[in-house]
């Protein structure tokens, strides 16, 4: 199995990446394949595995041109067709590899995985899910931004692709809620309530509407919701995770009672912020288009991105993208649009 990983994107340039990269391949017995400027990369390759095994199964392929963090998505993959994410998707769409990982620029990832390899058959609107620590195990929510306007069939596919995907951590039958205001049939705007009764009326383990509050106790395996609702959610609770230590740092120093409370609970508090931690879930994957994508944040670290491309080889492996076929079929599209 060959993963390519775009090796120019990310905020700490690609000594993070080929360092991740570098992980990744001694834990499992695969390839990976750097794209992005060969004498840069191969002279950071050189320093941090000559000789190794692992760095034996890493290959590097030449990129001329980088998509900037702040580029216009659609408008920087037509122009630079050499850059180095549309170099890397051109890997998977040719065969030479078996999914693509970046922490670029994520609209351009997905403008290029779109573009490249195209959509699933089906699929009217490929995006982006998201796990979210909880008090049992990770939820997958889906969309967390890829698609702002939605209709309700949309969101049925999202709960198809986000079911298949969350079968990959061994969960037989994923339970699916649709996320709004009220935990009642009837609760919601109108793209909600439609939805509802799309998913009521489909083979999906379906087990009705849950609330935002409801998002971090585990009840169900997956979450729908449109991608403004979902980076909404996706921000906020980044957000709260990082406040929340914030502000128990800021307590802790004010006494010295406190600070050797913390000093006995730091065991606790470290599991804690692991639990928290977006880099011990990899990435995000683009669900929807004709291979796999992981999209990872920008500032991910050498932990995250070798997450995110075992993730991306376990996705491969699991064949994500003919249980989302398998599952399409057995609810025509046109059938529960009639029912």
């Amino acid at each position: 199995m060959h993963i390519a990983l775009d090796a120019m994107g990310g905020d700490h340039g690609p000594e993070e990446l080929i360092a991740g990269a570098l992980l990744a391949v001694e834990q499992a017995d695969f390839h990976v394949t750097l794209v992005g400027d060969e004498a840069l990369l191969g002279s950071i390759l050189g320093k941090r595995g000559p000789g190794s095994s692992a760095a034996a199964r890493i290959r590097i392929v030449h990129s001329s041109q980088v998509v900037e963090m702040n580029e216009h998505p659609v408008e920087a993959v037509r122009k630079k067709k050499d850059s180095s994410i549309m170099v890397a998707v051109d890997l998977v769409r040719k065969g030479e590899a078996d999914a693509v990982v970046s922490a670029g620029n994520s609209g351009a990832t997905m403008a290029a995985t779109v573009r490249v390899l195209g959509r699933l058959e089906g699929i009217s609107r490929p995006g982006i899910a998201s796990f979210f620590p909880t008090l049992k195990k990770p939820v997958v929510l889906m969309d967390v931004g890829a698609n702002v306007d939605c209709r309700p069939l949309h969101l049925y596919q999202f709960a198809v692709m986000a079911s298949c995907f969350s079968r990959i951590f061994d969960i037989g039958n994923p339970r699916i809620g649709l996320l709004t205001i009220g935990e009642e049939g009837g609760k919601g705007n109108q793209l909600v309530k439609e939805t509802y009764a799309l998913l009521k009326n489909s083979s999906l383990n379906f087990v009705g509407n849950v609330e935002g509050r409801d998002v971090f106790r585990g009840d169900v395996d997956v979450i729908v919701c449109d991608g403004f609702v979902g980076n909404i959610c996706l921000k906020m609770s980044e957000g709260l995770a990082e406040a929340a230590m914030q502000m128990l740092r800021n307590e802790i120093v004010k006494s010295l009672p406190a600070k050797i409370g913390y000093l006995l609970a730091r065991p606790a508090f470290n599991r804690f912020r692991k639990r928290v931690d977006y880099a011990e879930y990899g990435g995000a994957p683009l669900l929807g288009i004709n291979g796999v994508g992981i999209v990872c944040h920008g500032a991910s670290s050498d932990q995250a991105i070798k997450n995110a491309i075992l993730e991306a080889r376990k996705m491969v492996k699991h064949q994500v993208n003919a249980a989302i076929l398998k599952s399409l079929a057995a609810d025509d599209n046109d059938r529960l649009m009639e029912s």
